[in-house]
């Protein structure tokens, strides 16, 4: 039997997090990451070298990965000290030299895939660095993607220079031929939206014959989401890419604990209120579970009965 092709389009930890219970499944990924990140390392090494931002890409490889946990571990080892290599992780260094070497971003991440045995494939949402910009609704641009959430203002729309920016003819292709396109989790605006701007992107999704499904975050985001419902999220996506986005959406409605909800309102952030009403007027098939499990005392998705939810789906 054919294995089915499955879509994700993300960036940030969350889209780590559901990958490493996906790739667990009998079925194709293709993971499509943001390169709008200009912040840390990859803030430097996109300034310094000219190259895509690594970070996001980074984070997918070592969850698609397998190999021996040391391997991993050094592939995410940051370097604390150092003249110039302070901050940098070695696996960003590594994407930036494989890009030098093989003179393309995308080349660069296909060539690592093979070094950390990927299952899958991944791709950058686009091949060069894009700016992430944000109008809010007081009328100011920020530019930047680590500057928005900084401005602790709302966010009206967000947009992406330069005005040229050809997509992956292999992200559309994936696309299209994908039995299930996953969209999120992650941070709305700075993760998830930067790739469905690149021009295409969204168009493909559209047109495309999969089901089309959207984790929504377990929780706001401060500067990014601030008390958003879970249709807020979704309205969000469809007024950047238009209707027919999306088929399904996948809402946690399980209560947190007292004491993470302290914990996380230090950070300015709450539970991402699941408003059944205002979704189901949207058109969408809802599932809604217990979503999330706490790990060091950080909320994640359980990215096993998530990836379960959506194998189910195909």
């Amino acid at each position: 039997m054919k294995k089915k092709n499955v879509v994700v389009i993300g960036g940030g930890t969350g889209l780590s997090v559901i990958l490493r219970g996906l790739k667990t499944f009998p079925v194709d990924i293709t993971a499509i990451v943001t390169v709008a990140d200009d912040g840390g390392s990859s803030g430097r090494l996109r300034q310094e070298l000219n190259i895509p931002p690594p970070g996001d890409v980074r984070n997918v490889l070592v969850a698609l990965s397998e190999v021996e946990p040391l391997v991993e571990q050094l592939f995410q080892h940051r370097f604390e000290n150092g003249n110039g290599l302070s901050g940098h992780s070695l696996g960003n260094l590594l994407l930036a030299g494989m890009t030098s070497i093989t003179g393309d971003f995308a080349r660069g991440i296909s060539e690592i895939s093979r070094v950390l045995n990927v299952r899958g494939k991944v791709l950058p949402a686009a091949n060069r660095s894009i700016v992430l910009h944000a109008e809010m609704t007081d009328g100011t641009i920020v530019s930047g993607e680590s500057q928005i959430p900084l401005a602790k203002k709302k966010i009206k729309r967000v947009f992406l220079t330069p005005e040229k920016i050809t997509p992956l003819q292999e992200s559309l292709k994936a696309i299209e031929k994908a039995d299930l396109i996953v969209i999120g989790p992650g941070s709305l605006y700075t993760s998830v939206l930067p790739n469905l701007l690149v021009p295409g992107i969204s168009e493909e999704v559209k047109k495309a014959k999969a089901k089309k499904v959207y984790i929504c975050n377990v929780m706001t985001q401060q500067g990014e989401t601030d008390d958003y419902r879970a249709s807020d999220h979704v309205q969000s996506l469809v007024k950047h890419c238009g209707e027919d986005l999306l088929d399904y959406v996948i809402v946690n409605k399980q209560k947190v604990p007292h004491d993470m909800l302290k914990r996380y309102a230090l950070e300015g952030a709450e539970p991402v209120v699941y408003d059944e009403d205002n979704l189901s007027k949207m058109k969408l098939s809802i599932m809604n579970d217990q979503f999330i499990q706490y790990r060091d005392s950080v909320l994640r998705h359980d990215a096993m009965k998530v990836s379960q939810a959506l194998i189910s789906l195909v």
